[in-house]
């Protein structure tokens, strides 16, 4: 029976290692015996097909099946993973699909705003393109209008009931018409006095503007100059751009020629157009889309003050003809500091105001009855305004007085010269008696005369 067993063991041993080259089989008999079966490969039919299953390819088969499990299992979790990879990767890809569709909306409302504004400026541009062509239709009155004694009181716009808001063109015709010539003298009847301007000298070139920001602008000097800049100093500043915040500042005549600024300030808020004036140290200039006047002190080189003109007219509500946002005008003569504007209550005429030099105060105010729009620019002389009719005539004419003296108003004819066509700036130095001018890039300036003080 040992035998039996152990010849059993040894046959698994080597069946396990011979690959199934014997076998050994037990079953019942039947009859209360047990019967034991061995059986090994024939040398000689060792093809031959055998009948019962192998325990090993029985193990085999298990251990296959088992294999298979752990490989399904291994299988499905992966495609579990990719499928929870492929959920996270199409979230990803709708969160930046959405990202750049937002991106998309924005781009397309900043393409719709730019695209107005480019409508605006293109509006803008035929707008300003039909005004030159009517200027340039206008006629030019080249016949002078018939003499009328100065003495001549008939002329009164303020009591005629055609002058209001709505019929401009009266007020403007009138100031043309009803010109009243002025003697053209060639020297002055009193120099030191302060009677009535009569004569304008030709306009002597000092300097023209180097680029397209030099097409207008403002250049002065100080009448009353501090330390530390001496008289002859001249300030320029051009005008053109949204930005005007640059002050050059050259020693002399001679240096602003040749183009060689010693001094260079940079303002701390924007200028308006054209309306600046020097006056004891100081620059006096409206602030940008604003009625706020400033005074920029420059020993310190600050804001000494500011304040606001009342009702003043700004950024092209009440302008020059020639536009520029001219609507604040400082300028300053024998007398000091004047603002020459226009109000909603003035209905566009003329509005003259004297300020104190140190804040800025109102302190008085005189209404004339000639439009703003009607004239090319304005400047005062001995507490009187005058005003220039025609900022591209060649030839044209100083045509109207106004003395705050006697709060009274005149029509005159004052031969005046714009040589380059194009003047956008008229102010009165009371130190050197002359007229500065700034004429299509080309800053000028013209002696005067003023007759004898009645």
């Amino acid at each position: 029976m040992w035998f039996l067993v152990m010849l059993w063991a040894s046959c698994l041993l080597m069946g396990t290692h011979a690959q199934s080259s014997a076998s050994f089989r037990r079953a019942n008999a039947g009859s209360g015996r047990c019967q034991y079966t061995f059986t090994v490969d024939s040398p000689t039919e060792a093809s031959c097909p055998s009948a019962v299953s192998s325990p090993e390819i029985e193990a085999l088969k298990s251990r296959l099946g088992l294999l298979e499990a752990l490989v399904a299992r291994l299988i499905g979790g992966e495609a579990m993973s990719k499928s929870t990879q492929g959920s996270g990767s199409q979230s990803g890809l709708q969160d930046s699909y959405k990202q750049v569709m937002g991106e998309n909306a924005q781009l397309q409302r900043e393409k719709q705003r730019l695209d107005r504004q480019v409508q605006n400026l293109q509006q803008r541009m035929e707008e300003l393109r039909q005004e030159a062509e009517s200027l340039r239709s206008r006629p030019c009155m080249q016949q002078p209008p018939p003499r009328v004694p100065q003495t001549d009181n008939s002329f009164r716009p303020e009591s005629d009931p055609a002058w209001h808001y709505e019929n401009p063109g009266y007020q403007e015709l009138t100031a043309v018409v009803t010109e009243v010539s002025a003697p053209n003298l060639e020297g002055p009847a009193d120099i030191s006095g302060c009677g009535d301007l009569v004569w304008v000298q030709e306009p002597e070139v000092h300097r023209k503007a180097d680029g397209i920001a030099g097409k207008y602008g403002v250049w002065m000097q100080d009448p009353e100059a501090k330390e530390p800049y001496a008289p002859e100093m001249v300030w320029r500043i051009d005008a053109v751009g949204s930005e005007v915040r640059q002050l050059f500042g050259y020693e002399n005549m001679d240096q602003l020629s040749q183009g060689f600024p010693t001094k260079v300030l940079l303002l701390p808020e924007s200028m308006e157009s054209t309306g600046a004036t020097m006056y004891r140290g100081s620059l006096y200039y409206q602030r940008r889309l604003s009625r706020t006047l400033l005074r920029y002190d420059l020993l310190s080189e600050s804001i000494a003050a500011r304040r606001d003109l009342p009702h003043a007219g700004f950024h092209g509500q009440f302008p020059y003809s020639w536009g520029g946002y001219t609507d604040i005008d400082l300028t300053i003569d024998e007398n000091g500091l004047w603002a020459i504007y226009s109000t909603n209550k003035a209905k566009g005429a003329i509005m003259i105001s004297q300020l104190d030099p140190d804040n800025l105060e109102v302190k008085g105010t005189w209404e004339t009855k000639i439009r703003k729009s009607s004239v090319a620019n304005a400047f005062m002389i001995c507490g009187k305004m005058y005003t220039v009719a025609s900022y591209t005539s060649p030839n044209t004419t100083i045509n109207y007085m106004y003395d705050t003296a006697t709060s009274q108003g005149k029509t005159i004819s004052v031969p005046f010269k714009n040589r380059y066509r194009y003047n956008s700036m008229v102010d009165y130095n009371p130190a050197q008696r002359k007229l500065y001018a700034w004429d299509n890039f080309y800053m000028v300036s013209y002696n005067v005369r003023l007759g004898k003080q009645e």
